[in-house]
């Protein structure tokens, strides 16, 4: 299986969450193949919304920052992984910062889904995802709410599925490394 680890941790020292993060990433690796990103270690943009990648260079993003290499690994995979600690009840602005750009995956024209307007394919298949997530001290049920509810819209526009979300307080790498392995 190949997948893709998008990292949102912005934290520069050693923490609980970038150890557990390692040891999964080490776990997956014995048996896949693993594409690994620390999204705040590389030097990446934001989109600008300027939909060069839409009009002007289709399925290419104007900016060249190797977030190309992100992209690809990301369409060429077979599962994913966003993972993130939790800051202000949501993912990480790293995090997001790719989510964003993930966009020229997309084309810019329009289907009707479950009566609502969404991209339609760009490639035959999109890789389902399964989100790892930090909680913060005052992490509620409301923001993990929120946090699947927009992930899950993601999914639906990406013509995927988020397959779990689970905390690093309560489940090991070994836990992940079967439920992602069982999909």
């Amino acid at each position: 299986m190949r997948i893709t680890i998008l990292d949102g941790d912005m934290n520069q020292a050693r923490s609980d969450y970038s150890i557990f993060m390692d040891e999964l990433v080490l776990l997956l690796k014995k048996d896949h193949s693993v594409d690994y990103y620390p999204i705040d270690k590389m030097e990446l943009q934001y989109c600008s919304g300027c939909w060069c990648c839409w009009w002007k260079t289709p399925g290419e993003c104007s900016q060249k920052d190797g977030a190309e290499q992100i992209f690809r690994s990301y369409i060429n995979s077979d599962f994913i992984i966003y993972s993130s600690p939790l800051m202000v009840g949501f993912t990480s602005s790293a995090l997001k910062k790719i989510v964003d750009r993930l966009i020229v995956l997309l084309h810019p024209y329009i289907q009707m889904k479950m009566g609502e307007s969404h991209h339609n394919k760009r490639y035959d298949r999109y890789p389902e995802f399964g989100l790892i997530l930090q909680r913060e001290e005052d992490t509620d049920e409301e923001d993990i709410g929120i946090t699947n509810n927009i992930y899950d819209r993601l999914a639906l526009n990406f013509h995927s599925k988020r397959k779990y979300t689970r905390f690093i307080e309560n489940t090991n790498p070994k836990e992940i490394l079967n439920e992602t392995c069982n999909i």
